[in-house]
């Protein structure tokens, strides 16, 4: 291939964005299909490029926190998205929070001062190319038209449309003296971590969960709950026993502190092979994120859980990247093809604009016959993409970055110390990357 060549990015949103700036800047020409304002999703009211719709805020900017990090390596690697909420941000004290229109019009200009270079075709992506070079980034809200195309192209059976997430911890915000490993029926230790209620404190837990504020649908979501896969609050609305028959069931445990079976258990098990992340099992829920902080805090062992994610039952589009994409978001049928942005399974507009800029570099890398080798994962964009393109993963959901999906940090550190440690590790390791691969 050679940079001569078009490329054809389907989707103007942050993602596909910000993978056309990267192109551009490395002197490509490309074509962006854009449905807007032709045609909008439900979600979608702005006739601009990059709209943000949930909200304006980019949450953290401090380097010490996870997504405060992947924004900073953003802006070390030359990032539009970064570029231009920096350039239109509005007090949000520590956090990172831009005004909207401004935010959009100020990269749909940078995009179109490009010239004949950068042509934006406002027509909706309803085919995917057979030759050439094309970037896939429609978001969550993804066409039925596309979505069709992409089932085609990758089968049904790695294309999904709903999300029932539940919630994960980090092991290390836990009370190990109230909770247990174990696995049902067996002695000793097991493959779940067990956090017993007695009856009061379950009484309790479902009152809260009753009453606490739930996540209005769109308009467009219909509530299409799966019998085997409910939401904790529809449970405990069937009754006060219906959660004791299902994820809080306590059959087959016994509690080494009483040397009895609990009135109810919360089990958990490892979401990574280090153990540092844990998923609440059977825990997917429409409760507000706020809400699902104070009441699963209810939860003997979790009064101090830190959430590295939280549950989410809503209409989410996205792929099953480990079994489909390469470490360079490339589909391994089809080279020629790159993902970007949320349809590869992360979570959040700087996770999104951040697989749409790696999307560009590997994209542009290829017209140029070379190969682009991954972060590290020591680094939040490597360990993004490690977390989205390890192949093995039958169980794949989309997630945020978080410091539980880096690697390990080498030596013990003290906890408030870990964020400034990740931070110094990952901004030297990744400006060193971007030397060795010219990118920045």
């Amino acid at each position: 291939m050679t940079v001569d060549e078009e490329v054809i990015i389907i989707g103007g949103g942050l993602a596909g964005c910000e993978a056309a700036w990267q192109l551009l800047n490395r002197g490509c020409r490309l074509t962006m299909l854009e449905m807007k304002p032709g045609r909008f999703s439900p979600a979608h009211t702005s006739p601009l490029l990059s709209e943000l719709v949930c909200s304006n805020s980019l949450r953290s900017n401090a380097v010490e926190s996870a997504v405060g990090l992947l924004k900073a390596e953003l802006r070390l690697l030359g990032s539009l998205f970064m570029e231009g909420a920096d350039k239109t941000a509005v007090p949000a004290g520590k956090s990172l929070a831009v005004d909207r229109h401004r935010f959009s019009e100020y990269i749909q200009g940078k995009l179109l001062n490009f010239g004949p270079s950068f042509r934006l075709v406002h027509q909706e992506g309803v085919e995917i190319p057979r030759s050439g070079l094309t970037v896939i980034a429609t978001g969550p809200l993804t066409s039925d038209a596309l979505a069709r195309e992409i089932q085609g192209l990758t089968g049904t059976d790695y294309l999904y449309f709903y999300d029932a997430i539940s919630p994960i911890v980090t092991a290390d915000s836990l009370d190990g003296t109230k909770i247990f490993w174990a696995s049902r029926y067996q002695d000793g230790d097991g493959d779940y971590l067990n956090c017993p209620l007695d009856e009061p404190t379950y009484s309790s837990f479902r009152e809260a969960v009753l009453n606490a504020e739930k996540v209005p649908l769109w308009d467009f979501e219909k509530p299409r709950y799966f019998e085997g896969c409910l939401p904790i609050e529809i449970l405990a609305e069937r009754g006060e026993l219906t959660l004791l028959f299902g994820p809080m069931k306590p059959v087959g445990l016994t509690d080494p502190h009483t040397g009895r079976q609990p009135h109810a258990v919360v089990q958990l098990r490892k979401e990574n092979q280090a153990g540092t992340l844990l998923n609440m099992v059977g825990f997917q829920t429409k409760l507000a994120w706020p809400e699902q902080r104070r009441v699963f805090r209810m939860i003997p062992g979790l009064e101090k859980a830190e959430f590295a994610r939280y549950g989410s039952i809503h209409r989410n589009t996205f792929i099953h990247s480990p079994t489909l994409l390469n470490e360079r978001l490339q589909l391994r049928s089809r080279p020629t093809i790159f993902f970007a942005g949320q349809l590869t399974g992360v979570e959040g507009y700087v996770e999104s604009a951040a697989m749409g800029l790696y999307s560009g570099l590997a994209s542009s890398h290829l017209l140029e016959n070379k190969e682009l080798s991954p972060p590290p994962d020591t680094t939040a964009l490597g360990a993004l993409i490690r977390l989205i393109t390890t192949p093995g993963r039958k169980d794949f959901q989309p997630m945020n970055i978080n410091h539980g999906i880096f690697q390990p940090l080498e030596i013990k550190i003290r906890k408030k110390e870990r964020g400034k440690a990740y931070a110094q590790r990952s901004l030297a390791d990744l400006a060193d990357w971007a030397a060795k691969n010219g990118v920045g």
